[in-house]
């Protein structure tokens, strides 16, 4: 059986800030040793170039070793995913999930109890499990293509048997970090007699992205293998619960599994929706009320009862230039990319719905859920109060 997880949002104040960490650990609310992963936004570019992402993981890692028993090489294996760009509202944070301190077996033990006693909470009910894992290494020519969707599905089996997930259906939210293409390592692939899907640097986030995602969807079931020609075409073809970054800094996918497991004890669990484009309020409250947070008919900010830890959410510019009828001219600005109008809009959506700007937005998002939307995740803390 996992361990009960505790999560924790801290907020960044410069891009190498990880005095939240460093206080979390310090303050008895975590372990060092027993962080599992971290997802954040930095207030970098979004990029290919975007190195806020290297210096808010050298930062974090840095802390993680400092604080624990754990060697560099080994903080260097847990998933830290960071996702550039805090356009509009947004702001930068992390937010941390560690085996909750002094957990060890409390999941097996709490299985057949009616409550726990250090979070009030009933340990026979479904709350937030983690599972983590790192695919084989993704070359320049797997970018794009059937060998890159194989690797990341079998990655997001691994996480799910880590995480004590059995049923597909029980996990919410798949947070994933994948390399794209540089001139670097396209030239890498000429050298050995390889191709790539493109040589367009800043497309191949977007290929990077929608790839894995369909990686995701294959290894939870949502979709059978596709076809070759189906990547970043078939815009039939989506998971709702992927959510798939991309950047310089590594060369494997980092995967990041997370659902509810019955037993696991604990105080927080996670729900998902689908936004059907970048107004869907609806999408969003839909996926905190599946974390089990009870709201009214038309609920408000005030509903959430200082219970949503935070949103995490996937988005995209609709490729047809048109929101609810309205044309809209992302797609043709040339002065301003769409990567970042897209991001700042669903940001303020998604700060006016959680009463807080401090919230997981991330563009490009091909695959994952439907063209012009894109999956949500929220988790909520359910302790009796």
């Amino acid at each position: 059986m996992p361990e009960p997880i505790e999560v924790r949002k801290i907020p960044l104040q410069h891009v190498s800030d990880a005095s939240g960490l460093e206080q979390l650990i310090t303050g008895g609310a975590i372990e060092a040793d027993r962080v599992i992963a971290v997802i954040g936004k930095t207030e970098g570019n979004g990029g290919v170039n975007d190195y806020t992402r290297i210096l808010a993981d050298r930062a974090f890692r840095e802390v993680l070793v400092a604080r624990g028993t754990r060697t560099a090489e080994q903080v260097g294996q847990i998933p830290i995913v960071w996702s550039g760009g805090t356009d509009g509202v947004l702001c930068p944070h992390a937010t941390v999930f560690a085996a909750a301190a002094g957990a060890a077996g409390a999941g097996a033990a709490a299985a057949g109890a009616t409550g726990d006693g250090a979070t009030g909470t009933h340990c026979d009910q479904p709350r937030l499990s983690v599972g983590v894992s790192m695919s084989e290494p993704l070359l320049p020519e797997d970018i794009g293509r059937i060998p890159m969707v194989e690797k990341v599905a079998a990655g997001v089996r691994v996480a799910m048997r880590q995480a004590g997930i059995t049923d597909p259906r029980d996990v919410h939210y798949v947070q994933t970090k994948t390399p794209l293409l540089t001139t670097h390592t396209i030239a890498d692939a000429r050298r050995r007699g390889q191709s790539v899907f493109t040589e367009q640097t800043g497309e191949s986030m977007d290929v990077s992205n929608g790839t894995t995602a369909l990686g995701v969807a294959v290894g939870l079931g949502e979709i059978q293998m596709p076809a070759a020609d189906a990547i970043m075409r078939d815009r039939g073809l989506f998971s709702e619960v992927a959510s798939c970054s991309s950047g310089v800094e590594l060369d494997r996918a980092q995967i990041v599994v997370l659902g509810n497991v019955a037993g696991i004890g604990g105080r927080y669990r996670i729900g998902h929706g689908v936004m059907r484009d970048a107004l869907d309020q609806d999408g969003i409250w839909l996926a905190i009320a599946s974390a089990g947070l009870p709201l009214p008919d038309r609920p408000r900010p005030a509903d959430l009862d200082n219970r949503l830890v935070n949103l995490f959410m996937k988005c995209e510019a609709d490729p047809t230039g048109v929101v609810r009828g309205r044309r809209n001219a992302m797609l043709d600005d040339s002065d301003v990319h769409w990567h970042r109008q897209i991001k700042a809009c669903v940001g303020g959506v998604a700060a006016a719905v959680s009463g807080d700007p401090a919230v997981f937005v991330s563009v490009s998002a091909v695959h994952q859920g439907p063209a012009g939307g894109g999956p949500v995740a929220a988790i909520v803390d359910l302790s009796e109060r």
